[in-house]
Parts: structure tokens; C-alpha cells; sequence
């Protein structure tokens, strides 16, 4: 077996990296309430403010897709929804269309029944569509910051994917076998010796059982965009068959490469991915700074028991996003969970 390395990557809190969040478009937007009743009311008050926003009587009559007792479901209201989907092809738009016609017929059903038990009155629901409607304008607010970003210039693309090999043009799938191991430090010395002395991995596993260490293992395939991006280096260097060795808040952790292939990507074909990446990055970036010269110029003052400000708790740094060079499949249609993130619901 190939000598163990200690990897300059750190693992993720719970001491694993193929457990670790992969790495997606940063997104400076600010995520929705949780789904509840007050999501159903906010999303169609949503959707009929856009209807309400002008248009005479004979233009409305002629925009109604379904009537609901006494109330009108709008071709507005499901362009709304459409125009939150992801990847929607033109010919998907009819039998999308009729879907979320479906899906807004029971939300206004749900909105109605509600309606005639009070229930837009409860404390409760009034205060989380006053949390709801503050969460939107400051979301409106951080979108309009980010529309003053600059989009990333050719050579900028350029520079990034020269940068990044082990992304683009070296990129590779790889084939990783982990191991998390629950070990002392004073035993760090003997399980890394035994990984090196070891013929096979199955030998150095027989050899923690034998000892009454406690491990648990984990495969996976992953592309190179999918896996952390301060680890991607140390494992793009690794060969077929060698492992390497981080220290973990459990104890230590091992890292096989059982095998990988080359599939790497043209710059023309990366093109796209980061451009959006690096456009997203420089809007976390502007929002950020926004927000805090905000605080700089206003007066905050903290009362009772929040006196002092906000602790200074450590939280672990986030994982740093990487563009994804490999597009997601195209979708037949929408299904629900689809739909409903379009009507604001999560």
C-alpha cells in the first residue's frame, strides 16, 4: 500500500470528506420561511399584487384560468410560478402551465378554508407574514445591490480556469474509499504505521478490528467540482491506490483513491459555469460590504440581556464554492417539489 501523507486539506467537522456539502453557485439571496400556512397566503397575495398592478376589467376577464367559488385564479399568477423554474423548455410550458393551474387551485382552497376559520388573524400567522413581507423587501434590496456587480471580463475567465487545472483541464472523476477512525493520539502512531505496512486495505482493517478500534467506512464516486475545494488539490495529486492521512475531531481519517479516469473540460465549455460563478461571488461580495457599511452608518443599539453585542462564538469556515463544470440533466417536466419552490414554498 502507498505510503499514508498527511493531507494538507481539512476534513469536515463530522471527520469526513465525501459527507462534506458539495460545492454549488454562492447565492446571495435570502431563503424563505419554511413551509406553513403563511407561505400558501403569502404566495398567492404575491402572485394577485402582480395581477392587481394594472390592466382594466375586460383585460383581467380575458387573463382568468379558473374560477374558485368567488375567486379568480390568474394566467398572472401561473407565469408568476413558471417564471421560477429552472431550465423550462418551450414545449414543457402547456403541460407545465396546467400543473401549477392544479397546484394554485388547492393553495387557494387551503387560503379560503383558512380565510373563513380566522386563521389570517391567529398571532402567530399575522407575525410570520410580517416576517414573510420583511424578507422579501430585504431580499428585493440585496438583488437590486447585486445587479450593480460587473460581470467577470474574458481575461478573468481566463485567468480562473488557468488556475484551476485540477476543475478544468486535468479535471477527473475519482473512485474514494473512506474511513473514519475513532483513535487517541497516542495511538496515531501505530494505525499509520500499520496503513503503510499494510499488503491491502482489508489487512488494515482486520488489524483496527483486532485492536478494538471503532471505524466506520464510506465509497463514493465523485467529479472533481464535488469534492472540497481546499482538499481538491492534495487529492488531484494522489495516484491510483494511495492513501492519505488528516487528523479529525474523532481521530483520523483515511483517504483511498481506489481509481480514477480523466475527463476534463475545455475552457469554451467552462466557459459558462465560470462566468456565473465568479458573478455570483463578486455579488456575495457587494452585499456583504453593503451590509456592512449599513451597520457603520446606522446606530444599533442592543437592549437587556443582548447587551454586549453578538457573541464571538467561532463557527466553522464555510466550504468554498466551486462552479459546476457539469450541467444538470434537462427535466421532462416539473414535478411537485419544483412547483412548489416556484410558488414560494420550500
Amino acid at each position: 500500500m502507498a505510503h499514508p501523507q498527511r493531507c494538507g486539506a481539512e476534513p469536515a467537522r463530522d471527520g469526513s470528506f465525501l459527507t462534506e456539502n458539495f460545492h454549488v453557485m454562492t447565492s446571495t439571496a435570502l431563503r424563505a420561511p419554511g413551509r406553513s400556512l403563511f407561505t400558501l397566503l403569502t404566495a398567492v397575495a404575491a402572485a394577485a399584487a402582480l395581477t392587481a398592478c394594472g390592466g382594466d376589467k375586460g383585460e383581467k376577464a380575458s387573463q382568468t384560468a379558473a374560477k374558485v367559488n368567488k375567486e379568480e385564479i390568474t394566467v398572472h399568477q401561473i407565469n408568476f410560478v413558471l417564471q421560477r423554474q429552472p431550465g423550462l423548455k418551450p414545449e414543457q410550458a402547456e403541460a407545465a402551465s396546467k400543473q401549477v393551474l392544479e397546484r394554485l387551485i388547492d393553495q387557494e382552497l387551503a387560503v379560503q378554508k383558512a380565510q373563513e376559520q380566522k386563521l389570517d388573524r391567529d398571532p402567530r400567522v399575522v407575525q410570520q407574514i410580517e416576517a414573510a413581507k420583511r424578507e422579501i423587501i430585504a431580499r428585493a434590496y440585496i438583488e437590486r445591490v447585486g445587479e450593480s456587480v460587473a460581470k467577470p471580463t474574458n481575461e478573468e475567465i481566463a485567468k480562473y480556469y488557468a488556475e484551476k487545472p485540477a476543475l478544468f483541464k486535468e479535471r477527473r472523476i475519482y473512485s474514494l474509499q473512506e474511513i473514519q477512525i475513532e483513535a487517541k493520539p497516542e495511538q496515531f502512531e501505530a494505525v499509520t504505521g500499520k496503513l503503510k505496512a499494510a499488503k491491502s486495505l482489508n489487512e488494515f482493517v482486520e488489524f483496527l478490528k483486532a485492536n478494538d478500534i471503532r471505524f466506520a467506512g464510506n465509497q463514493a464516486v465523485r467529479a472533481a467540482e464535488q469534492l472540497p475545494l481546499n482538499s481538491l488539490d492534495a487529492i488531484a495529486q494522489m495516484k491510483d491506490g494511495e492513501s492519505r492521512v488528516s487528523q479529525s475531531p474523532q481521530g483520523l481519517t483515511v483517504l483511498v483513491l481506489n481509481g480514477s479516469r480523466s475527463q476534463p473540460v475545455d475552457e469554451a465549455a467552462a466557459r459558462p459555469a465560470i462566468e456565473a460563478f465568479l458573478l455570483n461571488q463578486r455579488k456575495a461580495e457587494a452585499v456583504q460590504k453593503d451590509i456592512k457599511a449599513l451597520r457603520e452608518s446606522s446606530k444599533i443599539e442592543y437592549v437587556g440581556k443582548f447587551v454586549g453585542g453578538p457573541g464571538a462564538a467561532a463557527s466553522a469556515p464555510a466550504a468554498t464554492p466551486v462552479p459546476a463544470v457539469a450541467p444538470a440533466p434537462a427535466a421532462s417536466g416539473l414535478d411537485a417539489a419544483t412547483i412548489s419552490k416556484g410558488m414560494g414554498l420550500k
